[in-house]
């Protein structure tokens, strides 16, 4: 038997490798051609300290305190050189990946569909090539190549890992390479590549409250995990706050809403900022934040959208003196004009 492991440098990079039943994850990375952090290998100098942040394994006893302490070891820090898996697993990496010699992945596909649900944003659905061989964290993002240019752009993905076809919510910037070239180039057929997974923005064990705000396209990665819990069930209420600017620019909701069917313990609301809008609930997200999605604290929040969004999030968090159980946040701006 083997397992996945997600290996999720300091820059943001995630290579996925497999571990054998009883081999040590520092074993199977090298195997794999990935020099994780290491000296001794025998549990004594602690070079090759990480951090588990999913999954069960075991560390046996044959390495010293001076490499892992009992706090640290509490703390789900691990030695890779001892850490052998019973489950997949996500290890935190704390350095660049390029000190791992790990080379950057590039993936392939065709276009299948390039439609314009509204006037910021555009659906992009891709075939993969091998979609077995992409794996990803739902809530990460790949550097997305316009054709014919050579530059690239960061989409998270709002299709779940294991699909055959990928999917991206691209927000439509007036003038934007990637905008430009889908709006008026993009071709079913058309082939395009990325290179990725990326990002530490991902779906996390569900073991308590779990609220969701999005902002515009920030949508997508929240998407991604909603469609991994309706596929895995889950028993904590998961709450969702979408918002945008004007109503038109509500995209997904016939999908927003077969996943509330899907998953019963998830509800959800959207608002738009223009106080014009005859949308019902109008406003910020943080003006539908209720106390009761909170918990007094005691919940995870995932929120994604603009830097604004972001910091009036964190504001409004600390004026109300709730410090939740995990915070995790991606800011994302548009690309300036080509």
């Amino acid at each position: 038997m083997a397992y996945s492991i997600a290996l999720n440098f300091e820059d943001g990079v995630t290579r996925f490798i497999d571990c054998k039943a009883g081999e040590k994850v520092l074993d199977a990375a090298f195997r794999q051609k990935i020099n994780l952090p290491m000296d001794c290998s025998d549990g004594v100098c602690g070079t090759c300290k990480c951090r588990c942040e999913q999954g069960e394994y075991d560390l046996g006893e044959d390495y010293i305190d001076d490499a892992l302490t009992a706090d640290e070891a509490e703390e789900g820090l691990v030695l890779t050189c001892q850490m052998e898996v019973s489950s997949d697993c996500v290890v935190a990496v704390p350095v660049p990946s390029s000190t791992c010699k790990v080379r950057p992945t590039e993936h392939g596909g065709e276009v299948t569909s390039v439609e314009l649900v509204s006037d910021s944003t555009i659906v992009l659905g891709m075939k993969l090539d091998q979609p077995a061989a992409l794996a990803f964290l739902p809530g990460q993002y790949v550097n997305l190549v316009v054709p014919e240019t050579g530059q690239h752009r960061a989409y998270s993905f709002s299709s779940k890992p294991g699909a055959a076809e990928a999917s991206f919510l691209i927000r439509n910037v007036p003038g934007g390479l990637m905008s430009e070239w889908l709006a008026r180039q993009a071709r079913p057929g058309d082939r395009m590549s990325f290179v990725g997974p990326n990002g530490s923005f991902f779906l996390r064990p569900v073991d308590r409250p779990v609220v969701m705000l999005a902002g515009g396209t920030g949508l997508a990665p929240l998407l991604s995990m909603l469609e991994v819990l309706a596929d895995t069930g889950t028993d904590q209420p998961i709450h969702l706050i979408y918002g945008v600017t004007e109503e038109g620019d509500l995209v997904e909701i016939d999908r927003i809403e077969a996943l509330a069917t899907r998953l019963p313990t998830f509800t959800w609301a959207a608002c738009v900022a223009n106080p014009e809008s005859g949308y019902p609930l109008k406003g910020y997200v943080t003006h539908h934040l209720a106390d009761s999605h909170l918990n007094a604290g005691d919940c995870d929040i995932y929120l994604c959208g603009p830097p604004p969004m972001v910091e009036a999030v964190r504001t409004f968090l600390k004026e109300k003196a709730v410090e939740p159980a995990h915070f995790h946040y991606e800011k994302f701006a548009p690309s300036e004009a080509a």
